[in-house]
């Protein structure tokens, strides 16, 4: 009955590059997804110099610039009393993009099918299908269509009817702690992503396509009805507490209403008899680090490296070191807490130093690991 090898349910960040690159393998892939593209989505859309790599490894890295989004070479961090900035790449990935997600999403749905993989757009799945021996065998869709193949693959996101198809385990999971709202601005020139750090609050800015600017702000989630009917008060409210950066605001052009979002942080047992789990589906963490692009992909590439080699056994063990540091350093930063004497002492001994500065930036887009950075002999290196 089998028809396809891989079965893909989800077509963004995580699903069309796994399509992708199992179809690349020659794999029977198809590839379905209830939206149709191209098509927007509630996102961050930061692309960390991590991702941008891997966009370069499968070759899409210049259709994403074509598209004239702007690339960003700078990161700065303003904690009120000390800002530090630095370069957040490599010398052979110096930049970091954030693309509108109905600009890259086309992009990776298209080299999914110009791969090999076969793609259903407007396609919603109603049921995933299960033998005898609970090993799940394909998709209904709603449509009444029946697929089987040998593994079907939730890149649903986090309401996956995948995962909750066959109940994946969730562990290290925790409750929302932000609620983020984000617009797009004009006459708001940057060329850097800021972030902006403030004892309860917090906000960044990033260029994008169409010489608009991201504006995102946040605070803590116990806070989502006491603000949710005023954001613009609540934003100018915090704004306010940074007076050059509040000045530059009053000059922007709102030009897209304020869209929130608040999000559960979990891992969940990403494989199973006849499934997979990838990107959002099986790992998801809140949105205050911009990391889930980057992670979506990187997530694709080992989950189809382990379909590929037929052995999922050390999937989860390679995400979960690769992605629990970064997890674990989000979750701190989304409790909006006031710096403890550490990272004051840290802040305050690299300030003004490019290559301690650099070194900062690099933990932030991921490009080092918080294990690595926190080890005492580098921290010991940074305060010297």
């Amino acid at each position: 009955m089998t028809t396809f090898d891989v079965i893909v349910v989800g077509a963004r960040c995580a699903g069309s590059p796994l399509a992708m690159l199992l179809a690349r393998q020659g794999l029977r892939t198809l590839l379905v997804d209830r939206d149709t593209f191209p098509s927007d989505t509630v996102s961050t859309h930061v692309l960390h110099p991590p991702g941008v790599s891997a966009l370069q490894r499968w070759g899409l890295l210049d259709q994403v610039v074509a598209t004239g989004v702007p690339p960003v070479g700078r990161y700065s961090f303003d904690f009120g009393p000390v800002t530090l900035a630095g370069a957040p790449g490599t010398p052979e990935q110096p930049y970091a993009y954030a693309p509108r997600r109905q600009l890259l999403d086309k992009i990776l749905l298209d080299a999914a099918a110009a791969a090999g993989a076969e793609v259903r757009e407007g396609y919603s799945v109603e049921e995933i299908l299960t033998g005898d021996d609970g090993r799940v065998t394909g998709i209904r869709g709603k449509d009444g269509t029946v697929e089987h193949a040998t593994i079907v693959v939730g890149a649903d996101g986090r309401n996956s009817v995948v995962a909750k198809s066959v109940g994946a385990a969730a562990y290290e999971d925790q409750p929302p702690l932000t609620v983020g709202y984000y617009a797009y601005f004009s006459n708001l020139p940057t060329d850097t992503f800021e972030a902006y750090s403030r004892p309860g609050r917090g906000w960044a800015v990033c260029p994008t396509n169409d010489d608009l600017t991201m504006v995102i702000g946040g605070w803590p989630h116990d806070e989502l009805a006491e603000h949710r009917n005023d954001i613009d008060a609540t934003m100018a409210a915090m704004f306010a507490t940074s007076p050059g950066w509040a000045a530059r605001f009053a000059e922007a052009k709102q030009d897209t209403r304020w869209v929130g979002a608040a999000v559960h942080n979990y891992f969940k047992v990403p494989y199973g008899p006849g499934w997979a789990l990838v990107g959002d589906a099986g790992y998801s963490r809140d949105y205050i680090t911009a990391q889930g692009i980057t992670d979506a992909f990187l997530d694709a590439e080992l989950l189809a490296d382990a379909i590929v080699a037929d052995d999922l056994s050390g999937y989860q063990s390679r995400r979960d070191t690769r992605a629990m540091p970064h997890y674990q350093m989000t979750l701190g930063i989304a409790a909006l807490q006031p710096p403890d004497e550490q990272m004051v002492a840290l802040v305050t001994a690299i300030a003004g130093k490019p290559d301690k500065m650099d070194a900062f930036m690099r933990l932030n887009s991921g490009v080092t690991s918080p294990a690595e950075f926190f080890a005492p002999e580098n921290i010991g290196r940074l305060l010297s």
